[in-house]
């Protein structure tokens, strides 16, 4: 098993599965960072795509079955053509490595504000992050069936310390009050990933979000309330767009029961089990 990628999801994702016995290659820019992945029983790597793969020991890496790639686009930093060359140049090594199956962590930005529930078909190009998450897992598709790609598009990752009302505490005047949240813990994140690959489910796409949606609103002063910051002041506004990420897909093929279903309950916390 290897991770590409050991930052806030990838290092507690890779102490999950090495806990459960598997074997768990992981990487990280940080020469810092390579005695955190031992810590916690991951191989590791220093290796970063610069778009080219660049480092140390990439073919041993990629001897394992199985890719989780979490590397997110950067598009602002990089420009959005970068992500699409990672992935290019990334193609190139897989074809000649071990690996036959790759789980890609993208994100649930695929989908425009239709004012309604969206599915998994439902995601059309837009500029910027989107249109280059779009163009990742139809490049990661075209390698089957050579290689097998089940992507995992993910709502707003929250849990332990990133505290969604927190980024806003003390804001005046926030116009999107209304608007549902898709939001997922990444508990629930690391379970579903787990899931993908004790029930073999290649070749898939699924949403990953809870399946709760309350109002930004509503998340936004619990956590003020449960956490003691400054609550934050929503101005009333006219209908602003939105969207409903359906995940029914994903609990009906791979049987998930969601630790954390609704966002006003999630955990935060700074005492994180995999840190």
């Amino acid at each position: 098993m290897s991770i590409l990628g050991c930052g806030w999801l990838g290092l507690p994702l890779g102490r999950s599965l090495a806990r459960k016995g598997y074997l768990v290659k992981g990487t990280t820019t940080s020469r810092p960072k390579l005695a955190s992945l031992v810590a916690r029983d991951i191989q590791p790597f220093l290796l970063h795509l610069d778009p080219e793969p660049n480092g140390e020991g990439l073919a041993d890496f990629l001897s394992a079955d199985v890719l989780v790639l979490n590397v997110p686009p950067k598009v602002e930093a990089r420009g959005a053509d970068f992500h699409p060359r990672q992935i290019r140049f990334l193609m190139d090594s897989l074809l000649g490595s071990a690996i036959r199956r790759v789980i890609y962590i993208s994100a649930t930005s695929v989908y425009p504000d239709l004012n309604r529930e969206v599915t998994e078909e439902e995601a059309l190009p837009q500029p910027g992050s989107n249109r280059v998450l779009l163009q990742a897992e139809a490049l990661l598709r075209s390698l089957s069936p050579r290689v097998e790609t089940t992507v995992l598009r993910c709502g707003g990752l929250m849990g332990y310390d990133r505290i969604p009302g927190k980024y806003f505490a003390g804001r005046k005047a926030l116009p999107t009050g209304a608007v549902p949240v898709n939001l997922v813990h990444r508990d629930d994140v690391v379970g579903a990933v787990e899931a993908v690959i004790e029930r073999e489910k290649w070749g898939e796409t699924y949403n990953l979000v809870a399946p709760l949606h309350p109002t930004r609103q509503e998340v936004y002063l619990r956590n003020a309330a449960d956490l003691g910051f400054e609550p934050p002041e929503f101005t009333p506004t006219g209908n602003q767009p939105f969207k409903i990420v359906a995940v029914r897909k994903l609990q009906q093929e791979l049987a998930y029961v969601f630790r954390y279903p609704d966002p006003l309950n999630f955990s935060f916390t700074n005492e994180d089990p995999f840190y």
